[in-house]
């Protein structure tokens, strides 16, 4: 589809890569954590409206994310081989242009959210201050990676919220293991670009871990798995959960060996499956309601 939109409307194509709705990655990402919650939160039934409202939302939010990102970055991209051809560092498009877009997201977001109750509407404005910041994290702190694990696991406790007006324990243990794991991927996508960020005093976790990168990565995995066991139990659920989470232990083995001999390609490739990781985790959720049904 976004093929024929670059052939066929050129003059949109810059629209679409600055909110990466031509690489639906980071969506899948924020959605599979934010449906999580939504089946928990309901007990195995969440409202269709929710589900609209929120699957909407992750949209909405991830094109908003990569826009404010991208204007943070607009002066460094060019400099980066992954990111030069973004519309930004081409000059395809201009900060005020990238600026105006950010905020007509932003108010489409903020129409969305009020269709929910008003705990989910205040704790959307945390959300949104998460997005604003992470892109400018990267100047001040080698820890970007964990206020993008904040902003991405923001959704899990709107939608306990949506569903059931409260933040209960449950959903703080969902939030922690969601930053853990995105803390995971996201070390893997820098590590993509470790060389031309050391070039450009731009910092992450890839750096600051250096030669212990894989290890950390690792062990980041390992606490992502224990922490969604210890859900599983928490929650008495059965067998098809426990499934799910042996996938993600799976594809957690598979993203080692891609980033083994940490080759920029490789590990981007090793950060792409982790779609299939938190796909993974849904599977065996939805399937554990399908059989055992609600509690």
């Amino acid at each position: 589809m976004f093929a024929f939109v670059e052939h066929r409307y050129p003059p949109l194509w810059p629209w679409i890569q600055l909110m990466r709705l031509d690489r639906p990655i980071g969506s899948m990402l924020l959605m599979w954590p934010t449906l999580w919650a939504l089946w928990i939160a309901a007990d195995g039934t969440p409202g269709l409206k929710n589900i609209v409202i929120f699957v909407l939302g992750v949209y909405v939010m991830r094109a908003a994310g990569c826009v404010i990102n991208d204007y943070a970055d607009r002066h460094f991209d060019g400099a980066v081989e992954r990111t030069r051809g973004r519309p930004l560092a081409t000059g395809a498009l201009s900060g005020k242009q990238a600026l105006i877009l950010f905020c007509v997201l932003g108010l489409v977001a903020l129409v969305l959210v009020l269709f929910l109750n008003r705990f989910t509407l205040m704790l959307s404005f945390g959300g949104l201050g998460l997005a604003v910041l992470y892109p400018f994290t990267k100047r001040f702190t080698y820890l970007p990676q964990m206020f993008l694990g904040a902003a991405f696991s923001w959704a899990i406790p709107m939608a306990f919220a949506a569903e059931t007006e409260s933040v209960p324990q449950i959903a703080w243990l969902l939030f922690i293991t969601n930053l853990l794991w995105t803390v995971a991927y996201d070390t893997e996508y820098a590590m993509c670009d470790r060389e031309d960020d050391l070039q450009l005093g731009i910092k992450s976790t890839a750096i600051l871990f250096g030669d212990l990168d894989r290890l950390m990565i690792g062990l980041l995995q390992l606490l992502t798995l224990a922490a969604l066991l210890l859900a599983g139990k928490q929650l008495g659920f059965t067998w098809p959960w426990y499934l799910g989470v042996a996938g993600m232990a799976a594809c957690f083995v598979h993203q080692q060996l891609r980033i083994r001999y940490r080759e920029r390609w490789p590990s981007f490739h090793a950060f792409l499956n982790n779609h299939w990781a938190g796909a993974s985790v849904f599977a065996g959720l939805y399937f554990h309601y399908l059989i055992a049904g609600p509690a």
